[in-house]
């Protein structure tokens, strides 16, 4: 296995070759980039030295904070109030549960479609998404497996989803590395990742 810098120059190349090879199949031009939650700071650096070197090769970069979107979401719904509220009286689980839902539920801001919305002006051949922050969805409020599967025929521009996990076996991914969260968390056998084991 490779480090994080070794393996983010093998995504760059994917990413900047024509076509692209990122993809495991034509009209799924996402992948997932998995490192270790504890690495949420380098990464950060990381992504934003990478991001840099894709747009001075010529693509544009949109890095959009999923954790951004959700508190979005919250407060253009229920409101961050509500949602605390709840919280202090029937609990964390019912609180993530209501999350989920304002998430999930066409009755109100469904993570697809948000996305599908911010997606919708760009250009495949010369944009690219960076989606970070993913663990703002956890522990339980949206699986990023599925969002990657929702945005299948919604776009074709590709995205890259940083997961912060750990690998369990050769092909699992243990979202945060929780106990009890494999294969609950972002692997789509359908879509690429690209794998960091830091030494």
């Amino acid at each position: 296995m490779s480090s994080l810098q070794e393996r983010i120059e093998i995504l760059e190349k994917d990413l900047l070759a024509t076509p692209p090879r990122i993809n495991a199949y034509h009209d799924l031009p996402f992948a997932i980039f998995r490192y270790d939650p504890a690495s949420e700071y380098e990464i950060r650096k990381q992504i934003s030295l990478f991001a840099t070197r894709i747009q001075n090769a010529g693509r544009k970069v949109h890095v959009i904070s999923l954790a951004r979107i959700l508190w979005s979401v919250i407060e253009q719904t229920e409101g961050i109030e509500a949602i605390i509220d709840e919280e202090r009286q029937l609990g964390f689980m019912r609180a993530q549960e209501t999350v989920s839902i304002l998430l999930s539920d066409a009755a109100f801001m469904p993570l697809p479609e948000v996305l599908e919305k911010r997606l919708r002006d760009l250009d495949p051949d010369r944009d690219v998404v960076f989606l970070v922050r993913v663990g703002a969805l956890g522990p339980g409020i949206y699986r990023s497996a599925k969002l990657l599967d929702e945005m299948h025929g919604r776009t074709m521009v590709p995205i890259i989803l940083f997961y912060p996990g750990s690998l369990i076996g050769e092909n699992n991914l243990r979202f945060m590395d929780l106990p009890g969260r494999e294969q609950t968390g972002a692997y789509n056998y359908r879509v690429r990742i690209y794998l960091v084991v830091f030494y």
